[in-house]
């Protein structure tokens, strides 16, 4: 029997919510917090059970402590942008309160993001004796613990990970993002980079790409090679090492639009003056394109993420790979949210589990392939992402 305090009502945050009130012996209590306490009140309409909803700044520390101490919850659960990621560790610190979230800390004016800002958190929390899980959602999130399930039952050695990120869905819109547009452009047009041999190597954006054939008769899509923060922890995490990737697809028509928008400005995260005011075009961007929940209901198809490990069991090599299919149209019927946010949702929900059950605890600041992955596999099956694995001949 817990109390948890859920900071983000976008579309994850609604996948989130749902899910969590389905298990009122572990989160017996929900509270829901974000800048519009309307989109809050909206999620929880959705719910079975009543859910408390607030209204939070979470840029505003002394606000997110006011709230913590208000609420007194067991975990704050971040759903949030990843700018404020910061600030919300920071409010944990400061009320001694466990923290998780689904992706790493980047800052709003810099299009890079790196574990080492919150990993810098580790002695306090120690010290505090609250735990951190940090990257809860799928890429990072199930992937790292798709890895760690292979180390442990697999391979006596993992050489090689390339984690592959596919949507063969489709919303019918000339140009749209299926999560956050700022988060995901920042992203998608930063510089790829890869850990090879003890070292990061840089690629320019999408410059490197191949075709990979989906499992299950999904059919082939060109994926491209980017930087994605679950490789900078495994790279610290999982031991013998060699090489690891991260590849997500797009299509033709996806990036041409990318390509002109970048070539136009549109694209920048620095502020230019207009009519005597200063803007950002990428978030002015943000207020044109469609609202990504606003495609649930317009998305067929399916997703497919997971990973490609080259290894070494008993003496001899081993080519695996694991992974999920998530069907849209099947995740909107279920939460009203196509299958991005449901598949970053349901593992945010199976961290928080893992943590209130303490099925995994510590204090300090963890990434998800530093515990015992087996309770996570066999939760991912029973809330709505069963994975499958195939041993592999090159």
């Amino acid at each position: 029997m817990s109390k948890v305090l859920i900071i983000g009502a976008g579309g994850v945050g609604s996948v989130v919510v749902q899910k969590c009130a389905l298990l009122p012996d572990v989160f017996s209590e929900i509270v829901l917090a974000s800048r519009t306490k309307s989109k809050c009140d909206a999620i929880a309409a959705l719910c079975s059970r009543p859910i408390e909803t607030a209204q939070l700044d979470a840029d505003n520390v002394p606000e997110l402590i006011a709230l913590i101490q208000r609420v007194k919850p067991d975990l704050v659960m971040n759903i949030a942008l990843p700018y404020q990621d910061l600030h919300i560790m920071d409010a944990c610190l400061a009320t001694g309160v466990d923290y998780m979230d689904t992706a790493n800390y980047e800052p709003p004016d810099e299009a890079r993001f790196c574990y080492r800002w919150q990993w810098d958190y580790q002695d306090r929390f120690k010290e505090k004796g609250i735990m951190a899980l940090l990257g809860s959602g799928f890429d990072p999130g199930v992937t790292s613990v798709f890895c760690s399930w292979a180390q442990k039952h697999h391979f006596d050695e993992i050489h090689e990970i390339d984690i592959i990120d596919c949507n063969a869905g489709s919303h019918g819109q000339p140009f749209a993002t299926n999560f956050n547009p700022e988060i995901n452009i920042r992203e998608v047009t930063a510089k790829g980079r890869y850990w090879e041999k003890g070292q990061w190597i840089e690629t320019a954006p999408l410059s490197v790409k191949q075709e990979f054939e989906m499992p299950e008769n999904l059919g082939k899509l060109n994926i491209y090679l980017m930087y994605h923060e679950e490789l900078e922890s495994l790279a610290a995490h999982i031991p013998h090492l060699k090489k690891a990737r991260f590849w997500m697809s797009f299509s033709d028509n996806y990036l041409k639009h990318l390509e002109v928008l970048g070539n136009i400005g549109m694209t920048r995260i620095d502020p230019v003056t207009f009519n005597g005011q200063e803007i950002i075009p990428l978030k002015f961007l943000k207020a044109l394109l469609p609202d990504p929940g606003s495609l649930g209901p317009l998305t067929t198809g399916k997703t497919c993420i997971g990973c490609r490990i080259k290894g070494i069991k008993d003496g001899k090599e081993r080519l695996y790979y694991i992974y999920n299919i998530c069907d849209h149209a099947a995740c909107y019927a279920e939460v009203s949210s196509q299958a991005i946010s449901y598949t970053t949702g349901v593992p945010a929900m199976i961290g928080a589990k893992m943590m209130l059950t303490q099925q995994w605890k510590g204090s300090g600041v963890f990434n998800m392939e530093q515990f015992d992955p087996d309770p996570f596999m066999d939760a991912l099956k029973q809330y709505g992402l069963p994975w499958k694995e195939v041993f592999l001949s090159e």
